[in-house]
């Protein structure tokens, strides 16, 4: 790699090259065995004599910071020096430079998404689906092709709405399997569903603007729109969902999950969607409708969006291929009326252009050839599997620990505790103990971030095989 070397004035410039270079090997910049560019080319872009190179590269060998290999080059040499890592920080605290004071109240959550990879033995994490199982065999050869399209200059910069060949086949992708009214000029394609909402709050939101969120929710929906100086308030949810009485009037956008509601797993009743609609449509608000995991789904009637009953254009939704495909793809979308078109593209421009062109493009070959929908069969049955298993348990040899919350879709269900793990400090103990023994799980306290949640459990079942599950549970529930 290029190394930077500034030099200062014209004299000792060989002690200015060795001293920058011994700096740089010191901070763990230039690590052991790394090449030193070839005195030539540093001698030609520092504009000096090559032998001023050279007389610094030779102090370098005899102090023993590195190697020179006759007809190969000089390399970096730290098998005698303390261990040290990368400089990438610097000493900036008397900056007078500080953060809006509304950062000082927003962390990121502590849900299983910040929690990294794991080699926990039962990783019970929520929201991570089974990256074993991915097709890259199938996945590889689209993303190669795409990416020799681009080298051989096919494409260059995209269309900020999102690869126009994703977009018809997100159109029909959800058109069939979730019944969304839409043509493929209302898709606009993100990174992921935090980058959807991000946008909306910039076309809808002032600061200052009330946003309502479910209680318990989704975490990070709720940090964005703070971020964005809207006043968030939590609307409690029973066993239909939302309490839509319950939204103050001054509102201005709803965010919900009313597929599988998050944290708890309950789908939201049809007659609390129409209500949910209605009180939109009378006040003016906007429904974001985030439809996550919805394609897993393992009983009962398929619950209908909110965007397919909607006909006042009040609906929002959204979606990505983190559940269904990878987190690390990054790839979602949004629905919007017609109103929000352009403004909601013109976010997308000013945030950042546009989302990868080789892997959308590659993403809408998968879903046109039918693999996604073949790879989404393939997973709803091992799913189902696992949510039988963990939901058989729950409520037969672990009843008396744990009263589950209905579910009928998704990743994960939830339980409430109760005996002799419904005391909250019972529950974190229990929690941390587990986690000191190889089992990766978070508490519905966690997750919600509040200390007044009800004590529970969130259990994923992406990450973890069914033999697992009861193994799993029992070293959560009945430690030895």
């Amino acid at each position: 790699m290029d190394v930077h070397v500034r030099l200062d004035g014209r004299r000792d410039l060989s002690g200015q090259i060795y001293r920058q270079l011994r700096t740089a090997i010191h901070d763990g910049l230039l690590r052991h065995g790394d090449p030193l560019p070839p005195t030539r080319e540093l001698a030609h872009r520092l504009a000096v004599a090559r032998n001023t190179v050279g007389v610094a590269y030779e102090r370098l060998v005899a102090e023993g910071y590195a190697d020179s290999r006759v007809g190969s080059g000089t390399y970096v040499r730290t098998t005698d020096l303390p261990t040290q890592d990368a400089a990438t920080t610097t000493d900036s605290t008397g900056s007078g430079l500080r953060p809006r004071a509304m950062w000082a109240s927003l962390s990121p959550w502590a849900g299983p998404q910040a929690a990294g990879p794991t080699t926990a033995a039962y990783d019970f994490r929520a929201g991570l689906p089974d990256a074993r199982l991915f097709p890259y065999d199938v996945w590889r050869p689209l993303v190669a092709r795409e990416l020799r399209l681009s080298a051989a200059g096919a494409v260059g910069y995209g269309d900020p709405a999102g690869h126009a060949g994703l977009r018809v086949a997100l159109a029909r992708h959800i058109g069939l399997s979730r019944a969304v009214r839409t043509g493929p000029g209302d898709v606009l394609v993100t990174n992921g569903t935090q980058q959807a909402l991000d946008l909306i709050g910039r076309v809808l939101l002032e600061p200052g603007d009330r946003v309502a969120v479910e209680e318990p929710g989704y975490p990070p929906a709720r940090l964005l729109f703070r971020s964005q100086g809207a006043e968030v308030t939590g609307v409690p949810v029973d066993a239909e969902g939302l309490l839509v009485d319950a939204i103050p009037p001054d509102t201005r956008a709803v965010y919900v999950t009313p597929a599988h509601q998050f944290p708890l797993g309950m789908p939201m009743s049809l007659r609390r969607r129409t209500a949910l609609l209605k009180w939109a449509q009378r006040h003016g608000a906007a429904v974001i409708e985030d439809d996550y995991d919805s394609e897993f789904r393992f009983g009962g009637r398929p619950v209908e969006t909110l965007q397919s009953l909607d006909r006042a254009g009040h609906v929002i939704y959204v979606g990505s291929f983190s559940k269904v495909m990878l987190p690390s793809l990054r790839i979602g979308f949004l629905v919007a009326p017609a109103p929000l078109r352009t403004a909601l593209r013109s976010a997308k421009y000013t945030a950042d252009w546009h989302t990868p062109v080789p892997t959308q493009a590659a993403l809408a070959r998968f879903i046109d050839d039918g693999l996604l929908a073949r790879h989404i069969r393939r997973m709803r049955h091992t799913y189902a599997t696992r949510h039988e298993t963990i939901t058989r348990a729950l409520t037969g040899q672990f009843a008396d620990l744990a009263e589950l919350v209905p579910s009928a879709a998704g990743l994960h269900v939830t339980a409430v505790t109760r005996g002799g793990l419904a005391d909250p400090e019972a529950l974190a103990d229990r929690a941390d103990r587990a986690r000191a023994s190889g089992l990766a799980v978070h508490t519905l306290a966690e997750i919600t971030r509040k200390r007044s949640a009800r004590p529970g459990f969130v259990f994923g079942y992406g990450s973890i095989s069914a033999p697992d599950i009861e193994p799993g549970l029992h070293r959560l529930m009945r430690p030895s």
